[in-house]
């Protein structure tokens, strides 16, 4: 009884969160480096000397990441619990140039050629006489809305013909379905190896989840958060509501 009791306190104590102080150390710059635990779901940054403090229990993975530097996990062991600190080493990210040239090669394209000249400012087309858009690239679809929404003349018969004809809605309606698109496939390139760890789910099931997620009204939240914390609790969350699902259409065959 004595035993069994000791173990239940053992196993208690483990899986207890404690405060873990940690500082990145780097070649450059170590503030902002993001530290996620991905077992207990805890999110931090680091300050300005690199140091850090997050919630962590025995066997917690963390990972290291940020833009100049390699993405490294840790898993929390028994040593790093006793000392309730840990120094990480980060390695600079060296991006490599495939091939250097020398000089400068006019291609006859102007897009191309103005991009291979040292320009200090931003080439303005209406400044070299041509018209041109120099605000963020539209997609096809809100080209397309623009011209559906635009018009001269007293009364503009444009964008009065498309709404009546349900142009105008449909185009909206595409935008936003690219959107979302956009930004399943934005989360599916970040999180899909944290999220599917130790799930067993196939290719198949796991593109069946990212279409699921689809007509969440979190979605986009999930995509304009300003940290990593917010998309993977949403993620998670899904993938509970998406295994829910999949049981109960088990049930019905």
């Amino acid at each position: 009884m004595i035993l069994v009791s000791t173990l239940c306190l053992s196993v208690t104590a483990s899986a207890q969160l404690i405060d873990l102080k940690g500082k990145v150390i780097g070649s450059g710059e170590v503030e902002g480096i993001h530290i996620l635990n991905k077992t207990a779901l805890k999110y931090i940054v680091t300050d300005t000397d690199g140091s850090f403090v997050i919630p962590v229990k025995f066997n917690d993975t963390l990972t290291i990441s940020g833009l100049r530097y390699k993405t490294k996990e840790i898993v929390i062991d028994k040593s790093i619990l006793a000392k309730k600190g840990v120094e990480i080493f980060l390695t600079e990210n060296v991006t490599q140039l495939d091939q250097v040239i020398v000089g400068k090669i006019l291609t006859g394209n102007l897009g191309s050629d103005i991009k291979n000249q040292e320009v200090e400012t931003p080439i303005n087309f209406y400044d070299l006489g041509i018209p041109g858009y120099t605000g963020k690239p539209k997609t096809l679809n809100e080209r397309k809305l623009a011209e559906a929404t635009s018009g001269g003349g007293l009364v503009p018969l444009n964008p009065i013909i498309n709404a009546i004809t349900g142009r105008t809605k449909m185009l909206k309606q595409r935008i936003k379905l690219d959107r979302k698109i956009k930004c399943v496939e934005q989360l599916k390139a970040a999180y899909q190896n944290i999220i599917f760890e130790g799930e067993g789910f196939s290719e198949e099931l796991q593109n069946r989840f990212f279409n699921f997620i689809m007509d969440s009204e979190k979605l986009q939240d999930a995509c304009n958060a300003g940290n990593v914390l917010t998309p993977i609790t949403f993620l998670k969350e899904e993938l509970k509501l998406f295994k829910i699902q999949l049981a109960s259409n088990d049930k019905k065959d």
